[in-house]
């Protein structure tokens, strides 16, 4: 939920500290450095070490990460607060989904996939429309909604510290921090999978980072609950995709994903043209089922070809290459909006999200 909770709030900040568009993108992509950072160790150390050594020290980054989105007064305390969020997401996401799969057992692995998928799809799905709805509702609009996240973090921490997981009995040789990877006859998989999935990851990156610019500036609404509600569609499109077709093969989940993620940036494009909100939230069901998907297809991959010795590192490799595709792609509309302007910049963004996913398509091709 820290991850997204900042959504609607973005915009209440560009206007209070004047900063620009790309700056806004940039603040954003914070959190993914610091996912990135997070990922050359969290999974080697949680494969290593444990599960539990990994999450502990992760909610409580969190911890401070709200303490400083509550407390900002500019700029930087905004993108460290992002680069903190991101590391605790970034071990949630491969110690966290590793994890669910320990519980799980050998025999439901396939679950433990789709359990760890959404299970992130639900926490960041609430997170944007717990901090609109919160924004909008109660004092302090920018501050309220980070307490209170303090105190769901210290509940996580003390479920967290009950759950039986152990040392593991084996692991991995070599470095502790190091670039995630795969065995490499899985790697083939894995590039197939990251060129579906990071174009895909791109369109929630909007509907959390630009969209309420969009949703202000050319659409009519500045009401945070609406922005909020913008990226938990897109999430809650994610989950109940995830549920609905969980039972089709790794490919036909991928080619699903790729062919969602499509038909969102048409639905962009015809949002810009349109000035309507009802074909933003069309393009928001797109990018969460053509995110949950992917990510679905990804884990999949992953779980059914790759050791369970070194499965959060295998996912640490995944989410990494994934989020930063994505990252570039969102930094990259950010600032070319200062530049052309947004509806300008949103069809471009919607074009190369096609192009890159049709790329990404035959690769998953290839690698059956």
């Amino acid at each position: 939920m820290l991850a997204n909770a900042a959504a609607p709030l973005y915009v209440v900040w560009q206007a209070e500290f004047g900063f620009s568009k790309g700056t806004l993108t940039a603040v954003f992509c914070w959190y993914m450095v610091g996912m990135a950072a997070s990922l050359l160790v969290s999974g080697t150390a949680s494969d290593r070490l444990g599960r539990k050594a990994v999450l502990l020290p992760a909610l409580g980054l969190g911890v401070v990460a709200a303490v400083l989105f509550a407390t900002a007064q500019g700029v930087l305390a905004l993108s460290v607060g992002r680069v903190l969020a991101g590391a605790a997401t970034g071990a949630m996401v491969s110690a966290g989904t590793a994890a669910v799969t320990d519980l799980a057992g050998d025999g439901r692995r396939r679950l433990a996939a789709l359990l760890g998928s959404v299970g992130v799809a639900v926490g960041t799905g609430l997170g944007p429309l717990w901090g609109g709805l919160l924004s909008e509702t109660l004092p302090g609009p920018t501050s309220t909604v980070f307490w209170i996240q303090i105190a769901l973090l210290l509940t996580a921490i003390a479920v967290v510290a009950r759950m039986p997981l152990g040392r593991p009995e084996r692991a991995a040789a070599g470095g502790w921090v190091r670039v995630p990877r795969v065995p490499a006859d899985s790697r083939r998989r894995l590039l197939a999978a990251v060129a579906v999935a990071g174009p895909a990851l791109a369109t929630t990156s909007f509907m959390l980072s630009l969209a309420p610019s969009l949703l202000t500036e050319q659409l009519g609404t500045d009401n945070r609950i609406v922005a909020g509600a913008v990226a938990a569609l897109a999430f809650s499109a994610s989950i109940l995709a995830q549920v609905l077709l969980k039972h089709l093969t790794v490919p036909g989940l991928m080619l699903t994903a790729g062919a969602a993620t499509i038909a969102c940036a048409a639905a962009l494009i015809a949002a810009v043209a349109t000035a309507a909100p009802a074909v933003l939230l069309l393009a928001a069901v797109f990018a969460g089922a053509a995110q949950g998907l992917a990510f679905l297809g990804g884990l999949s991959m992953l779980n059914r070809a790759v050791p369970q010795t070194a499965l959060a590192e295998a996912n640490a490799a995944f989410n990494i290459s994934i989020y930063a595709l994505a990252g570039g792609l969102s930094l990259a509309l950010g600032y070319l909006s200062d530049a052309v302007g947004l509806g300008a910049a949103i069809d471009d963004f919607a074009i190369a999200l096609a192009v890159l996913t049709l790329i990404g398509l035959a690769l998953v091709r290839r690698a059956r």
